[in-house]
């Protein structure tokens, strides 16, 4: 029998070796994704906060094996779900089925009742369905027939999405993008990057055999559960609270955009700034992990307006510039 004590992967609950554990990360990942270290940082500082991750890149730039990989290194459950035009509600959260041996409803759970989420792209199903992961997302539980079932712990959605000028996208509305915690956005590789890439091809690399790659639990939820502790104890000073709001409330007035960041904002890049701060070896925030974390939490939940979009105007653009013009403590 298990050690409760120790979790799966044979980690104890200690916070220094849980982020230990977590930084060994990187390096697992790196055995089947190349690159992306910016992505897989993000999507451990989600797991950390108890939130959830949208990936927006063109096709092919390894989204979903980035997902897997991590699953697989956390030794977490993960299920996959295709988004497309005719995916319907229930097929994400489950529905009542008629057993004729009982005469009963039973309820069949959906993909929704698993650890990591993989809701591959996300923007080509409709509205409609896109909104049936709300209340997962935030409440953590599914409401069937009138009955909230609770989701397993840990709980993250990682969403991949193509860029919304793409053919067949429907954008997300805002209502559920501010429900993720950081969007990430998934560059085309270096040319060094795409040579390494190839050069495992060549070699024999199957993308649908991770373990054949090499890669191994390095982590389980012990760890996740230590660090979560760890950070919430991450000292936070009046003046980098202050900091935040600042920067967040520069948003509202800017001229170029229409929807500033609300306050579930603030309180998103107050706790991704903690996260950063302990994962880098402090048990205090500095504005430094404030400025690292601005784009990735706040850049969806601001939206542009359109003379300023046709000029070129970018999201990061507008958040760059309030970082660079918001007074920095001392």
């Amino acid at each position: 029998m298990m050690d409760p004590t120790t979790d799966s992967a044979g980690q104890s609950g200690d916070p220094g070796a849980a982020r230990t554990s977590l930084e060994a990360l990187r390096a697992e990942i790196a055995k089947a994704v190349v690159g992306q270290d910016p992505a897989v940082t993000g999507l451990v500082v989600a797991l950390l906060c108890r939130g959830h991750v949208l990936l927006e890149g063109v096709p092919g730039v390894a989204k979903t094996l980035l997902v897997r990989t991590l699953a697989s290194a956390l030794e977490l459950d993960t299920k996959r779900v295709q988004f497309t035009p005719d995916l319907m509600p229930s097929d994400v959260t489950g529905s009542l089925v008629y057993d004729t041996r009982t005469a009963e409803f039973s309820f069949q759970p959906g993909p929704v009742f698993t650890n990591l989420l993989l809701a591959d792209e996300i923007n080509r199903t409709p509205p409609k369905t896109q909104s049936s992961l709300l209340e997962a997302m935030e409440e953590r539980q599914v409401t069937v027939d009138g009955t909230p079932r609770p989701l397993p712990e840990p709980f993250l959605v990682a969403a991949t999405q193509n860029p919304v000028e793409y053919e067949g996208t429907y954008p997300l509305p805002e209502a559920q993008l501010d429900r993720f915690l950081l969007k990430l956005t998934i560059p085309l590789p270096s040319r060094q990057d795409e040579i390494d890439v190839l050069t495992r091809h060549a070699s024999g690399f199957d993308p649908r055999d991770l373990r054949a790659a090499g890669v191994r639990p390095v982590a389980g939820p012990t760890d996740l559960e230590a660090a979560r502790a760890a950070v919430a104890e991450t000292t936070v000073s009046p003046e980098i609270t202050a900091y935040v709001v600042d920067i967040c409330r520069a948003t509202r007035e800017s001229p170029s955009l229409t929807l500033g960041v609300s306050p579930r904002g603030a309180t998103a890049l107050l706790a991704t700034s903690r996260a950063w701060a302990w994962l880098t070896g402090r048990d205090y925030v500095i504005p430094d992990d404030v400025k690292a974390l601005a784009l990735p939490t706040l850049r969806h939940r601001v939206q542009l307006r359109p003379e300023a979009e046709m000029e070129g105007v970018t999201p990061d653009s507008v958040i760059n510039a309030i970082l660079a013009h918001v007074p920095v403590p001392r």
